[in-house]
This record gives C-alpha cells, sequence and structure tokens, in this order.
C-alpha cells in the first residue's frame, strides 16, 4: 500500500496511512451498486483489513495465551472486527500450545449525530457488568476517535474491578486535542477523515460495505438526518 508505513515495533500505533493517502480508486474493487456516488475511494480493502486481523489475533495470543478473559465487544460498529478477531484467535488456540479460554458479551455505544461526535453518550448493555470482577477484559472497538468515549467506556469498566483491561482498536484518528487514550492493539491508524464500511456505519448506512471507505460529501448530504 503506497504511502503507507508499518510501525512493527509499536504495538499501540499499528500500521499507519498517511494524510496524503488518496486511496484506490472504486473501479478496482466490487461494492454494492447501491453506493454508487456515495463513496470517494477504498482507503483498507477487505483483504488488508484480514490481514492485519490475523496478525493483532497473534499479538493477542502471545500476550494473552492461557488466561481466561472477556470480550467485550462494543456495538454496533465494532461487531465485524470483534468477530474476525476472535474467529482468528480461535483458530490459533486450535494450533497452539497456548490456548485462551473466551466469553464475549456485547454493549452498544451511541455518540454520534451524522458525522459529528456528540457529548451526549449513551451506553447500552453495561449497567451490570458485575461478572467482570477479577476477570481479564479484551474491549474491542472498531474506531477510536478523540478518545472521550473510549475513555468514558474504561472508567464504567473499571468500576467493576476487572483484573486486567486490554483493548483492541481496528482505527484510530489523527484528530486534534485527542486524549492519551490508545488501545493496547491498533490494526491502523488513519487520518481524521469520516470512513463507512466493514461495520462502521453513517446513520445505519455502508455497514453492508466489506472494505473501509472514505464517504463522499454527496453520500453525506444523501443518508443525513
Amino acid at each position: 500500500m503506497a504511502e503507507v508505513v508499518a510501525q512493527a515495533d509499536r504495538r499501540s500505533v499499528g500500521i499507519v496511512i498517511n494524510d496524503d493517502w488518496p486511496g484506490y480508486s472504486l473501479d478496482l474493487f466490487s461494492y454494492p451498486a447501491h453506493y454508487s456516488g456515495d463513496l470517494d475511494c477504498v482507503i483498507i480493502p477487505h483483504g488488508v483489513i484480514m490481514d492485519r486481523t490475523e496478525r493483532l489475533a497473534r499479538n493477542i495470543m502471545d500476550d494473552l495465551g492461557d488466561h481466561d478473559i472477556v470480550v467485550l465487544c462494543v456495538l454496533k460498529g465494532g461487531y465485524q472486527f470483534c468477530a474476525d478477531l476472535v474467529e482468528r484467535i480461535k483458530a490459533l488456540s486450535r494450533n497452539s500450545n497456548h490456548t485462551i479460554p473466551m466469553r464475549v458479551h456485547f454493549i452498544r455505544l451511541r455518540s454520534y449525530l451524522n458525522d459529528q461526535s456528540t457529548e451526549d453518550l449513551h451506553i447500552l448493555g453495561a449497567e451490570d457488568l458485575s461478572f467482570l470482577a477479577g476477570k481479564n477484559v479484551l474491549i474491542v472497538e472498531g474506531i477510536v476517535g478523540t478518545g472521550k468515549t473510549m475513555e468514558t467506556l474504561l472508567k464504567h469498566v473499571e468500576a467493576f474491578r476487572p483484573k486486567m483491561i486490554k483493548v483492541a482498536g481496528l482505527l484510530v484518528k489523527r484528530v486534534h486535542h485527542s486524549l492519551a487514550c490508545v488501545p493496547d492493539y491498533v490494526g491502523f491508524e488513519i487520518p481524521n477523515r469520516f470512513v463507512v464500511g466493514y461495520a462502521l456505519d453513517y446513520n445505519e448506512y455502508f455497514r453492508d460495505l466489506n472494505h473501509i471507505c472514505i464517504i463522499s460529501e454527496s453520500g453525506k448530504k444523501k443518508y443525513k438526518v
């Protein structure tokens, strides 16, 4: 991938996609015809996502192998990443001396209106996480922006006294005034642009898109609420 720098020595950075990366032409890929005109480019193809997810699964196995963990999947944007990550961890467990017994729990966060993050954060399904007490927790999130949402979630989870908390984030945006809340395992660091696909949405649209793409201005207008 041109203009992409791999930071192999820092797992908390991941693969860095530079601000001037133009992305791939949509003509090079298959995508749902009903999104014609709604996207600018493909920024991360599905196959690259899969390869990076497999590497993250191996990193998690190296760090947490033989630990009993509870995977806390953040809906809705994180469900596809979580499903693929868990599947790859399971595959590694079947073919390794290290295994990770896993349980998966789902919570839902809502903080976006159109393409803007709001101060009004709702955490659904996390009212009683008392079963996390003394457990090793892996939070799986699709995208981390300013870090405010993740910071709020971490404080909420910490209140239930887990033994350990690790965070895996597929995407981390480079944004101004971001908090020092970087996931332990990062797939890609991306420019501060609104991305959709691979379960990431814009007002519930684009979750059925396999690649991660930049939404066009006409797409924003079309699906604005």
